[in-house]
C-alpha cells in the first residue's frame, strides 16, 4: 500500500469489532466476487463483467473503485489505443484469500447438507 493510502486508512475511523471491519472492506454484494475472480490472476474490466455475473458496469465500476481506494485491488491503465485497463490483487487484497476460501467451503457444505 502506498504511503497516502496507508495514512487515509489510519485516519479512518473503523469499527471496534474485527468482523465488522472485515465487512466494511468485503461486505457488499458484488466483493467477494470481484475477489474470488482476481484470485485466479489479472483481469480486464469485461472480463470481470462476465465471470462476477449480472452485475452492470455501474455498479461494478463503483466496486472496483472503492476496493482500489481502500488497498484491496490494483488498476493499472496502458497508453493505448483503445485504452486497455487491467485489475488485479495487491497483497492486502490477496490476504483475503483464507475469506474466500472459508465462504466457498461453507457454501459447499450448505449445499451439500441440502442435498442430504
Amino acid at each position: 500500500m502506498v504511503e497516502r493510502e496507508r495514512e487515509e486508512h489510519a485516519a479512518r475511523e473503523w469499527p471496534a469489532c474485527p468482523v465488522e471491519t472485515t465487512l466494511a472492506l468485503i461486505g457488499d454484494k458484488w466483493k467477494p466476487l470481484i475477489l474470488r475472480d482476481l484470485l485466479t490472476g489479472t483481469k480486464r474490466f469485461g472480463e470481470l463483467q462476465r465471470s462476477v455475473g449480472r452485475v452492470s458496469q455501474k455498479v461494478l465500476t463503483s466496486q472496483l473503485r472503492a476496493m482500489e481506494a481502500d488497498g484491496l485491488v490494483h488498476r493499472e491503465v496502458y497508453a493505448e489505443v483503445p485504452p486497455r485497463v487491467e485489475y488485479s490483487l495487491t497483497p492486502l487484497g490477496r490476504s483475503l484469500e483464507p475469506v474466500i476460501d472459508a465462504l466457498k467451503m461453507w457454501g459447499e457444505d450448505f449445499k451439500a447438507g441440502l442435498e442430504a
